[in-house]
């Protein structure tokens, strides 16, 4: 196997950063590399079909804990696929929860806007006077805190 592809030559491939690779590195999703005499990272073929397999799941917004489960039957070629297909079945589960919430939250930012019809001074906007007057529930703003963008526990 020949290593060499120096870290920024694999990240420039996939156009991410280099902190991505060794983000991936560190959470051991990504095999540590070889190093050169100088201690430069060197990188195989094996490492860039890795971090492509890494970056699809990623896309798909898979958490670290659903990667590391189908690359631990990626490197079982021998098993069943099983695994795989209730890994993703589950996966669908959580993003139409998830499409569900947003949907919930679109709604409530367009039901907020509509209380502000003409602009007026800020001290009479009634979406603010609205939003100081909410009383928010402890259930919406853990989501919103560890959810803005609709990811889940990275794992």
């Amino acid at each position: 196997m020949t290593y060499s592809l120096r870290i920024g030559d694999l990240a420039e491939q996939f156009q991410v950063p280099v902190e991505t690779v060794r983000y991936f590195e560190k959470q051991g999703l990504l095999p540590e590399p070889q190093r050169s005499e100088g201690n430069f990272r060197l990188y195989s073929d094996a490492h860039r079909e890795r971090l492509a397999f890494i970056l699809n799941c990623r896309a798909l917004d898979m958490t670290h804990v659903e990667i590391r489960e189908l690359l631990a039957v990626l490197e079982q070629p021998e098993l069943g696929c099983d695994a795989v297909n209730n890994l993703i079945d589950e996966h669908v589960l959580h993003v139409r929860a998830r499409i569900k919430s947003l949907r919930k939250l679109e709604s409530e930012l367009v039901s907020l806007r509509q209380r502000c019809g003409v602009p007026t001074a800020a001290k009479d906007c009634a979406i603010l006077d609205d939003l100081g007057k909410r009383s928010p529930s402890r259930k919406s703003a853990d989501h919103h805190l560890s959810g803005v963008h609709g990811r889940r526990d990275r794992g």
